[in-house]
């Protein structure tokens, strides 16, 4: 990016209110720019705003779901969540901890509502200045266009149904009821009925389960199986909060067949995968696992059957893979994903930003072949977790970019780390190749903290402030580790992770009582600081100092 461009960027179109929206309008404000974002909506929170019915074109939920990550772990960097709400909390939950970011940063005054934007194209002067001209339609159908220095567009990927009815042989003949989960809203017109949910992902886990109280039998079909995890992890305590330290991963990273059988063995010993019908035949690092706390309770009592893929159906009987077959089906939910497009964004850049294999984005962020990068996307991203903090920091580093803070590789330089990031996901990944908005979650946050200068230094903390060192290290890696130094630093970024476990034990106290220091930070003191030390002296002494050296630089 020029300077002179860079120098001029002042105005900023961010597209959609969600979380990604939300973070993006903050970002801009913490680095002096002038948000303006639109929402097709009434109101923030995209994804985890409930509709009552859903609205075409937009992400939707049932009146069920909570979150699969914990509050920490989902918080946003600065905005430690209320020590009152749940660790996973309920949509209901989420949107209030939204709307308290929104109206503590003062983030809604920059959000104009049912406003949707229709098309994005470059000014005819664009190569010289970067400007985009913003096309948009009120609620009353008012057409208007403005001209922007840069965009951000943050609409997701969960708007789109995947309904891959082609699959299905004679799904014509079906005579019962079949919707995409993205329809889905309760387990009311299920009562006594015979439902097949098809798709093993945390959606179609929780669904079957919910379906199961009250139908006469559900079968879950999956081709593969998947590993099966629940929210609630030793002790009690959330999942995510136990097993996602920076210690974990540098223990990943130097020995990852070893981690990960001892992972699997951990999931067995709650229930044998494989007598459950469930193993699949990759490792438990290679693909998504379900997040489900009762499904392994909803199999054993014979309420949800396992069955392989549908061969076909025929009328309301459908036929399995393995050539058994369901008769007097009522109902089909097909849990089978989301495709993503961004029709207001000109042709190129709709194949470089789409699911195809044109998608050609750096950094998961900016697109190739611009001559100015002013046009970031943020959210379009996957991960073993939450996708807040992931979005936070692309929106970080994307605004000091439009500032001309960071500077960007050339066109060939960004195109090899694509290149390089591809063949990396596809080792690391069984979904790597059809699926490529994968990315392995902390040393992906690592790599744009570097960038932005906000990525925690390790050594430098045990010379200043070893306990808080150590928590960085063997607690769980939350958002609060990249507030910690560098721009957007905020000081009560010690506080907050010195405190976290104070607020996961918070909604579990029935009664006020003094006690003393939370049972997980004992633990960091005693065992954390002997496993930690026994861990860096072995690295050391097998000369692995150069795999370890990028967690502590």
């Amino acid at each position: 990016m020029s300077s002179f461009v860079s120098s001029m960027v002042q105005k900023v179109a961010v597209i959609g209110a969600g979380i990604s929206g939300l973070t993006s309008i903050k970002s801009c404000l913490e680095e002096g720019l002038e948000p303006t974002c639109f929402e097709s909506g009434p109101d923030i929170g995209g994804l985890w705003r409930f509709k009552e019915e859903p609205e075409p074109g937009r992400a939707n939920i049932y009146e069920s779901v909570v979150l699969n990550s914990s509050k920490e772990r989902l918080a946003f960097s600065d905005f430690p969540p209320a020590a009152e709400l749940a660790n996973n909390m309920h949509h209901s939950e989420v949107l209030l901890y939204l709307r308290q970011y929104a109206q503590n940063f003062g983030l809604l005054r920059h959000i104009r509502f049912q406003t949707a934007v229709v098309n994005i194209s470059q000014t005819a002067d664009y190569a010289d200045t970067g400007q985009w001209v913003v096309e948009t339609e009120g609620r009353d159908g008012r057409q208007e266009s403005e001209v922007f220095d840069a965009v951000m567009v943050c609409v997701g990927h969960f708007t789109t149904p995947n309904l891959p009815l082609k699959d299905f042989p004679a799904i014509e003949s079906f005579i019962g009821k079949y919707f995409h989960s993205w329809e889905y809203r309760n387990a009311e017109d299920m009562r006594e009925k015979r439902v097949v949910v098809i798709g093993i992902g945390s959606s179609g886990g929780d669904i079957a389960v919910e379906i199961s109280q009250v139908a006469k039998q559900v079968y879950l079909c999956s081709r593969s199986g998947a590993w099966v995890i629940s929210r609630v992890g030793p002790r009690g305590l959330p999942v995510d909060m136990m097993y996602t330290s920076r210690k974990n991963e540098m223990l990943k990273s130097l020995f990852p067949s070893l981690s990960n059988r001892i992972m699997e063995n951990k999931l067995n010993q709650v229930f044998d995968h494989e007598l459950y019908g469930l193993k699949p035949q990759h490792s438990i690092s290679e693909k998504n696992t379900v997040v489900s706390d009762a499904l392994p309770a909803r199999i054993i009592s014979g309420r949800i059957r396992l069955k392989e893929n549908i061969k076909e159906f025929r009328g309301s009987t459908l036929v399995f893979a393995d050539g058994s077959a369901v008769d007097q089906v009522d109902v089909v939910v097909f849990a089978t994903g989301y495709n993503y497009s961004f029709p207001f964004l000109p042709p190129d850049l709709q194949d470089k930003c789409g699911q195809g294999p044109q998608h050609r984005l750096y950094r998961h962020v900016f697109a190739l072949g611009l001559t100015s990068p002013t046009l970031a996307v943020v959210g379009l991203i996957d991960g073993f977790g939450a996708v807040n903090l992931l979005a936070e920091l692309q929106a970080r580093w994307a605004t000091r970019v439009f500032k001309g803070l960071i500077s960007l590789p050339t066109q060939e330089a960004m195109m090899e780390d694509i290149k390089r990031e591809r063949a990396k996901r596809c080792k690391r990944f069984t979904d790597g190749k059809n699926n490529p908005l994968l990315v392995d979650v902390l040393p992906y946050m690592d790599s744009l903290a570097v960038e932005a200068g906000v990525r925690p230094n390790i050594l430098r903390l045990f010379l200043s402030d070893p306990k808080l060192a150590w928590h960085v290290l063997l607690g769980p890696c939350t958002p609060y580790q990249y507030r910690l130094i560098g721009p957007g630093k905020w000081d009560g970024a010690r506080r907050a992770i010195l405190t976290q476990w104070e607020r996961v034990h918070t909604p579990f106290r029935a009664r006020q009582a003094e006690s003393g220091p939370p049972t997980a930070m004992i633990s960091y003191g005693l065992i954390g600081f002997l496993t930690g030390a026994t861990i860096l002296t072995f690295c050391f002494y097998k000369n692995l100092h150069l795999k370890i050296s990028c967690f502590f630089s």
